[in-house]
């Protein structure tokens, strides 16, 4: 049988109803075609510069053990951190303003790549208490957001250049590519992300993730034995996650306020970094340990691995990292959670019937999700970093967390769009307002 081709308007008819979709499909491809190179490429700067980040930041470490008596550097390493920012023109510069830039496009300094990079690595030499996301989410917020500019990208290409930057950046210290995707889309406005920035940020952590091994960065893993599924542990789980999301409270607002207060009471940031220094000294010298300074890693390692902690670390953690993030010390609050949560769920998990390492990884996530109101992110954390062997537990125990922690947060520029009480759009900042009970905003608490 013969087929008849289209002739005249059946043929026009044709054309005109393939045109625009094969422009639309174009417009797809051309826009796919375009993003996996940069972003790649975005990747593969935020991995190199992150892997040698790491590498300094092992390497202050291990100096630090090597000669205790750099501690008694701190307060100068504190003035030292104020000379840079001053002289840089980024003071007063941080996460928040990279939030800002994603959330608003605020635009942001080239300069504060050198500064945080420095300043972290003085914090951690001295024995500072911070971790390395806060400096690497910054970092790789820079990185993204200049290769942006420099392609000559619009301000809605520049944000996503932006989370792929923080994305990839968190990725090459850590290791977890698809929990620093999801956290790079989440983060900024909770309750909503942009679909487009899936393939750029994913591009990018995979991209990062390469080079940091190529650099030799040992991915963060631990090993960790989930109990058995059954109802009662589940239900263990539930009660001891809605615990750590009180816990995590306690984290943000004891680092808010302690920075609040100590730029009330030492305005001069000189003055204020020299006293810090001094006072974590003394409190270092007190508790008779050296476990609080710097990110702490050995300890988490410990408290998941053996289930090992003593009760009161997780307290005196808190305390050691807000006073060195409210001195003007640099790092960041992402590891110190882990800390607090790891350290905590070994000591109190047992007893709620949860094995000591199991919930030393629980408190771990769950502490980190209250904190960052970063569910879906946490979830792929935990599977990333404890494997996917307690996935459900570790669903249930960042659910609950988030959904008990309250809004309260580590970052003021996060913003939390929807009510967690019922389904109702609030659009609020972490941490500026008061939540009635009804899911309103109450601005004038």
């Amino acid at each position: 049988m013969d087929i008849k081709k289209p002739q005249g308007r059946d043929a026009e008819a044709l054309i005109r109803n393939l045109t625009p979709r094969l422009l639309f499909a174009g417009r797809y491809l051309l826009a796919f075609l375009r993003w996996i190179p940069l972003a790649a490429v975005i990747g593969a700067l935020s991995g190199a510069v992150g892997s040698a980040f790491h590498h300094s930041v092992d390497s202050a470490t291990a100096w630090r053990n090597a000669a205790p008596w750099l501690l008694y550097g701190l307060p100068f390493a504190g003035l030292a951190i104020v000379g840079i920012y001053k002289a840089s023109g980024t003071e007063g510069q941080g996460t928040n303003d990279v939030l800002d830039e994603i959330h608003i496009g605020r635009g942001l300094s080239l300069r504060l790549l050198p500064s945080i990079f420095m300043s972290t690595f003085l914090t951690h030499l001295c024995g500072g208490s911070s971790g390395r996301e806060g400096a690497a989410l910054q970092m790789g917020g820079v990185i993204g957001y200049h290769t942006a500019k420099l392609f000559r990208l619009d301000d809605r290409d520049q944000r996503t250049a932006t989370a792929a930057g923080m994305a990839a950046f968190f990725t090459a210290l850590f290791g977890t590519p698809m929990a620093a995707t999801v956290f790079a889309l989440t983060v900024v406005s909770v309750g909503r992300y942009y679909s487009a920035d899936l393939l750029p940020c994913l591009t990018a952590s995979l991209s990062a993730y390469g080079c940091s091994l190529l650099l030799a960065v040992e991915p963060t893993r631990f090993s960790v034995a989930a109990p058995e599924l059954n109802p009662l542990t589940l239900f263990r789980v539930l009660l001891f996650a809605a615990v750590c999301a009180l816990v995590s409270v306690l984290f943000c607002e004891t680092i808010h306020a302690t920075e609040h207060l100590l730029q009330k009471r030492l305005p001069n940031p000189w003055v204020r970094a020299l006293a810090g220094g001094a006072v974590l000294i003394a409190l270092t010298l007190l508790s008779g340990t050296r476990d609080y300074n710097g990110a702490g890693m050995d300890v988490i390692t410990a408290a998941v691995e053996r289930g090992a902690a003593r009760p009161e670390a997780f307290l005196l953690k808190i305390l050691f990292t807000a006073l060195t993030l409210g001195a003007s010390f640099k790092g960041g609050e992402v590891v110190p959670s882990f800390f607090v949560g790891a350290t905590f769920g070994a000591v109190f998990g047992p007893l709620c019937g949860i094995p000591a390492t199991f919930a030393a990884a629980v408190g771990l996530v769950s502490v980190f999700c209250g904190a960052t109101n970063t569910p879906l992110a946490s979830v792929f954390l935990a599977v990333e970093l404890f494997g996917d062997g307690g996935l459900l537990y570790y669903a249930v125990a960042c659910v609950t967390s988030y959904a008990l922690s309250g809004y309260s947060g580590l970052y003021n520029s996060q913003t939390i769009l929807y009510s967690k009480m019922k389904a109702r759009y609030i659009n609020a900042r972490t941490n500026a307002h008061r939540i009635g009970e009804d899911g309103e905003l109450d601005r004038d608490a």
